[in-house]
C-alpha cells in the first residue's frame, strides 16, 4: 500500500479541527501520515491540538517561527513528508471515510499522477449548500479561467512537486500552483465523486471578494507572467465563473 502525506495548515480553526482530523483518522485506507503544521504565533490552540493527536503515532506537529501563511505552511509539510503521494485537506474541512482509498485506487489503477474528486459545500452546521462537480483538465490553458478545484480534494505524486511549490500570496496559492504543473505538461485527473465536505466560512480569507480580485489578477500579471490586457481578460473570465457557479 502506497504512503499518503495529508498536510494541513492550522490557523485559527478550533472549531472544526478536530471533525477534520477524526474524518482522516477514520478513513477506510489505513496507510497515512498526518502532519500538521501550526502557523500562529497566539499558541493558545497548540496544546488542544496535541491533546487531539497524543496517542497518534501518524501524526506530527510542525510549528511556524510566526505567522507564515498557508502557501508556506504547505511547503513546510511537504519537506517533511514521507509519502510518494501528497493530500491536502484545510483544517475546516473534512472527507468521505472513503476519499483515500478510492483516490489513491483510482489514480494507481489509471496511472495517474494528479488527481481532485468532486465536492459539497457545507455551511458551519454542516448543511449541504451545492455540489462542485470536478472536470478533466487536459492543459494549461483549460485551468486558467476556472479556479473551481478544491484543494482539500486534490491527490498529487510528490515527484510532481519537486521543482514546484506554493507562493506566498495571501489566496489563490493553490490555483498558481495547479497552472503551474499543468505548464510543465501534467494532466489534473476528475475523479467525479462527492468525497469532501469544503466549509464554507462568511469569516474566511477565501469569501473576501476584494481581496480575491486583487489576488486573481496577481496570477496572470505576477505569477503568470502576462500582459496587463491579458492579465484583465483572464481576470474577467475567472470572476464571471465565479459568479456563474
Amino acid at each position: 500500500m502506497d504512503l499518503i502525506s495529508i498536510i494541513i495548515p492550522y490557523y485559527k480553526k478550533r472549531e472544526h479541527i478536530s471533525e477534520t482530523l477524526n474524518s482522516i483518522i477514520n478513513q477506510s485506507y489505513k496507510n497515512f501520515e498526518i502532519i500538521v503544521i501550526f502557523d500562529d504565533e497566539d499558541q493558545t490552540d497548540l496544546k488542544y491540538i496535541k491533546e487531539l493527536v497524543k496517542d497518534k503515532k501518524n501524526i506530527k506537529i510542525l510549528l511556524n517561527s510566526k505567522n507564515c501563511g498557508a502557501g508556506y505552511s504547505r511547503n513546510y509539510g511537504i519537506e517533511n513528508s514521507k509519502g510518494d503521494f501528497i493530500a491536502f485537506i484545510d483544517g475546516d474541512d473534512y472527507w468521505h471515510e472513503d476519499k483515500l482509498f478510492k483516490q489513491i485506487n483510482f489514480m494507481v489503477k489509471n496511472k495517474i499522477d494528479f488527481s481532485h474528486t468532486s465536492y459539497y459545500i457545507v455551511d458551519n452546521n454542516k448543511k449541504v449548500i451545492s455540489l462542485r462537480k470536478s472536470r478533466n483538465f487536459n492543459n494549461f490553458k483549460e485551468l486558467l479561467s476556472s479556479c473551481d478545484v478544491g484543494l482539500s480534494t486534490v491527490m498529487i505524486r510528490k515527484n510532481l512537486l519537486k521543482d514546484s511549490s506554493f507562493p506566498n500570496i495571501t489566496t489563490k496559492e493553490d490555483f498558481i500552483l495547479w497552472l503551474n504543473i499543468l505548464k510543465k505538461g501534467a494532466k489534473l485527473v476528475s475523479l467525479n465523486e462527492p468525497l469532501t465536505f469544503w466549509r464554507k466560512s462568511n469569516n474566511s480569507l477565501s469569501s473576501n471578494n476584494y481581496q480575491k480580485i486583487l489576488d486573481g489578477y496577481k496570477v496572470y500579471r505576477k505569477y503568470m507572467r502576462m500582459s496587463i490586457p491579458v492579465s484583465l481578460y483572464y481576470l474577467f473570465l475567472l470572476s464571471l465563473n465565479s459568479l456563474i457557479k
